[in-house]
């Protein structure tokens, strides 16, 4: 199982931005996916699911109605759309199979301005 995140920079307070999650060794579209972020010094906090068709996800109160999660299955992908974003969104993106336990490198994304 491998995944790679891409996307992460600095953006300024009321910016977007758009990871990916390019995922392979698994069979992708028959998995949850989840994006999760982690700040030094506090504990990984989950972000957003999607379950295996991309009809039904879940949002933390925190980014509800800014992120939105989305797959593409035919490129064993999960994207999360970042919008409105305000400083306390600057953490480390993760990747997450839930099922798998499997997790990404991360990127950092970093909101200043």
């Amino acid at each position: 199982v491998q995944l790679v995140e891409s996307g992460g920079g600095l953006v300024q307070p009321g910016g977007s931005l758009r990871l990916s999650c390019a995922a392979s060794g698994f069979p992708f579209s028959r998995y949850t996916m989840r994006w999760y972020r982690q700040v030094p010094g506090k504990e990984r906090e989950r972000v957003a699911t999607i379950y295996g068709s991309g009809d039904s996800t879940d949002y933390a109160d925190s980014v509800k109605g800014r992120f939105t999660i989305s797959r593409d299955n035919s490129m064993s992908t999960v994207f999360l759309e970042m919008n409105g974003l305000k400083s306390e969104d600057t953490a480390v993106y993760y990747c997450n199979v839930p099922l798998m336990g499997a997790w990404g490198q991360g990127t950092q994304v970093t909101v200043s301005s």
